[in-house]
């Protein structure tokens, strides 16, 4: 079974992949480049173990990562704990093979061109990708699965941290769904901060996409990825597909790909 790794800002993913592309089961733990393999090695046991699994299960393991300090140690983690030289995601064996139509290719993150990949395969046309990490980015890929640039914005907890770190009185709130019978004006603090931040999203990410679609010129779906997409699905008809696992499906393809081309 595949191991597939995604190691973000924030979190890094740990997927078992069946050969169907299926996810057998994920796993998140906290981006940190200081854990070392070992710590990788008890923590994933255990887990293995309550699935039913053992260590020897996985034969195969692929890492992405947009946290360089973090990747030694996950190499670490395959090649000690489960015997398997891991395959890197944008390093061959597994080079992306996609048209980076950008003037600085190599600046891309792997996260973002796995969407691409995964989003190519799956959708025809083009496409607009919304991923709600710690940035939201949006990127568009072009009938052919070319990536031809995007947009950075922060992400909407981010947004929440920054307010609430720099105006002392404001409340620490969740992200959710605004209750205010429709209503824009919030009546109490925490309301006006829920709409704010949520509606706010709401109308950057409606207005971003209106002015991509008017300067790509032909026909788009938009296919969001992360954590918070299904919330914000409650309240914008933007969406035309929800893929919660689009970068470990990117991974995935990308190791049978990467095991063709060995």
């Amino acid at each position: 079974m595949l191991l597939a790794i995604d190691a973000g800002n924030t979190n890094v993913v740990f997927a078992l992949v069946a050969k169907d592309r299926s996810i057998r089961a994920r796993w998140r733990i906290a981006t940190d480049p200081r854990r070392t393999g070992d710590e990788y090695a008890v923590w994933i046991h255990q887990l293995l173990m309550l699935e039913g699994l053992a260590m020897t299960d996985v034969t195969a393991v692929i890492i992405s990562t947009v946290v360089p300090r973090a990747l030694h140690n996950l190499e670490v983690l395959a090649q000690k704990y489960f015997k398997v030289e891991p395959v890197i995601a944008g390093r061959a064996p597994a080079e992306w093979h996609i048209n980076v139509d950008v003037p600085m290719p190599q600046t891309l993150g792997a996260d973002r061109a796995l969407n691409a990949i995964a989003a190519h395969a799956a959708y025809e046309g083009d496409l607009i990708i919304i991923d709600f990490g710690t940035a939201t980015t949006f990127d568009h890929i072009d009938y052919s699965g070319a990536y031809k640039g995007g947009i950075i914005a922060p992400g909407i907890n981010l947004s929440l941290e920054a307010l609430v770190a720099n105006a002392a009185k404001l409340p620490r709130i969740a992200i959710e769904a605004p209750d205010e019978n429709g209503s824009v004006i919030g009546r109490t603090t925490e309301s006006q901060m829920l709409i704010g931040v949520f509606w706010g999203y709401i109308a950057m990410m409606e207005g971003l996409v209106t002015r991509m679609r008017k300067e790509i010129g032909r026909p788009v779906k938009v296919i969001a990825t992360g954590g918070l997409a299904v919330l914000f699905d409650q309240k914008t008809d933007l969406f035309d597909a929800i893929v919660p696992d689009l970068t470990l499906i990117g991974l995935a393809i990308l190791h049978e790909r990467s095991q063709k081309q060995a």
